[in-house]
């Protein structure tokens, strides 16, 4: 039963962190696009989205596997999700150093 909490919510910090990547990359392209010579930011974007599309697809699928109620599977699951959402974040914080240091 604890574990089970502790999987549900190592999980669902991931399916946040990830999905916080993919916001980020939706509002640059978003903005970039709005703005007149913006289509280099936008693209430099849409270049990232497979990483956030596939850390918000790891982390999904951990979400989901927690939900299954075994002891072996909560355990998957949160090493599944700690790893995809330290990833997410880590591919965050690479998204926002190299935007705003212009290397895009």
């Amino acid at each position: 039963m604890v574990v089970a909490l502790v999987a549900f919510l190592v999980t669902l910090a991931a399916v946040l962190a990830a999905a916080g990547h993919a916001g980020y990359l939706a509002m640059l392209t978003s903005a970039a696009k709005k703005r007149p010579g913006g289509q280099p930011a936008a693209d430099f974007a849409k270049k990232r989205f497979p990483i956030a599309g596939a850390g918000l697809g790891v982390t999904l699928l951990a979400f989901l596997i927690a939900a299954g109620g075994s002891f072996g599977a909560d355990i998957f699951a949160m090493i599944l999700g700690a790893g995809g959402g330290l990833g997410s974040i880590k591919a965050l914080q690479t998204t926002q150093s190299r935007f705003r240091n212009g290397q895009y």
